[in-house]
This record gives C-alpha cells, structure tokens and sequence, in this order.
C-alpha cells in the first residue's frame, strides 16, 4: 500500500531565509510556496529526485511547528509515505497497534489527503501518511 517516500518535512522559522540554502546552495528545483491554514503553516516544496522537500514555517505561535522549533529548534520534522489507500493505511497502522494521530485523513497541502501517525508507536518519528 505505500508506494514511496513522497517528503520530508522540515521545520524552519523563516521560509525567506530557508528556501535560498535548498535552491541554491544545495540546487534543488523549487516548485511553490503554500499557506495552509487549518495546519497554521506555510510551506515551500522543493524536488530532490522522487522525493519532495517541504520547508515548514509556522504561521502562529500556537501552531505545531512553531511548538516544535520551540522544543526541538529546526530540522526535520516528520517523513511522509505516499499511498494509495489512505484509509486502509491507517486501519492496518491502527490493527498493528500503532497509535493515529488523525483517524480519518483531512486534506493538506497540495490538495493531498493527510493523516499523521503518533511518534511514541513509530520510534520516535512522527510519520505522515498522504495520498493524492
């Protein structure tokens, strides 16, 4: 069911002070900025073969980055499997006993159905399943 790596997600306090360290200096395709707002975040997406990198800033001091940057400082934040059954990702996560943080998928950015998996049953990585 899941079919690759589709991101990395990391966590920046600054998109404008960000993006030019992956376009340039490491010359990664940038591809777009996005605002999401039920997240409090917004997001810039870069192309590193197959896999995406997606720059996390957080816009509210409430929002789970900026929680996460406060705690952790930036870096990265989670990793994201591309499905193409969501659901039944989720319900073979939950049967094997791994704790969902989101038991139905809601949309995210990119218009992509999102759902995240719980840090303390995945080793310590929070892991975001997404389907198109």
């Amino acid at each position: 069911m899941i079919e690759k790596v589709d991101h990395i997600g990391i966590a920046v306090r600054s998109l404008e002070e960000s993006i030019p360290l992956y376009e340039k200096a490491l010359g990664l395709t940038f591809l777009k900025t996005e605002e999401v707002e039920s997240q409090k975040v917004k997001t810039a997406f870069f192309e590193a073969g197959e896999t995406h990198i997606e720059l996390l800033e957080p816009t509210a001091e409430d929002s789970p980055i900026a929680k996460f940057i406060e705690k952790n400082g930036e870096g990265i934040h989670h990793i994201a499997f591309g499905t193409d059954d969501i659901t039944g990702q989720l319900s073979l996560a939950s049967s094997n006993g791994v704790r969902l943080i989101h038991e139905e998928p809601m949309i995210g950015a990119g218009g992509k159905e999102v759902a995240f998996l719980h840090p303390k049953s995945t080793r310590g990585v929070l892991t975001e399943l997404c389907s198109h």
